[in-house]
C-alpha cells in the first residue's frame, strides 16, 4: 500500500519475479480506483506485470473498488480466500493509491509494506494519521532520486516515537523497482516478518480476526438490504426521504422509525 505514483505495481512485478526465481507459485489481487462520475474503472496496474501473463504459476486479478473505501475492493478478501484454495503460496494485494486512513488493509494481509517515494513533500506528514502506524515494513522506492537518504532518515525517526509492536520492531528499506535494487533485501524481510508472526500464533489470531471482520461486514450489508426491502413497500421509503429534506423529521427518528416498522 502507499500514495499514487509509489510504483506499488512495478515493485509488486518485481517481488513476483523474484518469487518465482524461488519456486513459489503467486496470486496478485491489484486493486484500481472507479470513477465517482462514471462508474468504470481502467484496471491498468497488471500493464506493467504483462511478463507474468503467460505463467501458470501467476495469477492476476484486477477489481475496481465501485466506491468501496478502505484501499481495498467489497470482495477482496473473498478473492484472497479462492487464490489460498487454489494453492498460491504467496497472495500479493496492490490496494488503491492510498491516503492517510485508507488501512483496511491491515486486516486483509498478514505482512503490511507501506511504499513511499522522495519528493512528496513531508512523506511523514502524509502517512502519520494512519498509514505509518499499520506499516510491517517501510519501503522507500526510487531510492536513486534526490533526498531519498532523507526520506528513510525521516520513517526512521517517526518509528522510533511510535508504540512499539510485539516484539516486531518495523524496518525502513530501500527500493529502486525499475531496476531491481533491493527486492531481495524486502522480500527476505517480508519472509522474515512471516517466521515471527507463525512462531507467536500470531498468524491464526490475524486469521481470526479477519474472519470475524469478514461475518460482521457481511451480516451489516445483508441486514441492511433486507430492512430497507421490508421497510420499502408502497413508496415508504421516498416519504421518509422527503420528510428529511423537508426538515421535518431528522434523520436519527427517521432512521428508528424504519427500525420500529420492520420490528427491530
Amino acid at each position: 500500500t502507499g500514495p499514487p505514483g509509489s510504483g506499488k505495481s512495478t515493485l509488486a512485478d518485481r517481488l513476483t519475479e523474484e518469487l518465482r526465481k524461488r519456486g513459489k507459485t503467486v496470486g496478485i489481487v491489484a486493486v484500481d480506483p472507479t470513477s465517482p462520475f462514471t462508474g468504470g474503472a481502467i484496471l491498468a496496474d497488471r500493464i506493467r506485470m504483462q511478463s507474468h501473463s503467460l505463467d501458470p504459476g501467476v495469477f492476476i486479478r484486477s477489481m475496481a473498488t465501485r466506491g468501496h473505501l478502505g484501499g481495498l475492493a467489497r470482495a477482496t478478501n473473498e478473492i484472497v480466500d479462492v487464490m489460498d484454495a487454489a494453492g498460491k503460496e504467496v497472495i500479493l494485494i496492490e490496494t488503491v493509491g492510498v491516503g492517510q486512513d485508507e488501512v483496511e488493509v491491515v486486516g486483509t494481509a498478514h505482512t503490511c509494506v507501506v511504499v513511499s517515494v522522495p519528493g512528496l513533500g513531508d512523506e511523514v506528514q502524509t502517512f502519520k494519521a494512519g498509514v505509518l502506524e499499520i506499516g510491517d515494513l517501510f519501503v522507500v522506492n526510487k531510492a536513486d532520486r534526490e533526498d531519498a537518504n532523507r526520506t528513510i532518515t525521516e520513517f526512521e525517526m517517526m518509528l522510533q516515537m511510535a508504540p512499539k509492536g510485539a516484539g516486531w520492531s518495523p524496518k525502513v528499506l530501500k527500493t529502486v523497482a525499475t531496476t531491481g535494487e533491493g527486492v531481495t533485501a524486502l522480500l527476505d524481510a517480508i519472509f522474515e516478518h512471516r517466521a515471527f508472526m507463525n512462531e507467536g500464533d500470531l498468524h491464526r489470531q490475524k486469521a481470526r480476526e479477519r474472519s470475524e471482520r469478514a461475518f460482521v461486514a457481511l451480516l451489516q450489508e445483508t441486514l441492511t438490504a433486507r430492512a430497507l426491502e421490508r421497510f420499502d413497500r408502497n413508496g415508504r421509503m421516498q416519504e421518509l426521504i422527503a420528510r428529511v429534506a423537508d426538515r421535518t423529521l431528522d434523520p436519527y427518528t427517521a432512521v428508528d422509525e424504519v427500525l420500529a416498522k420492520i420490528g427491530l
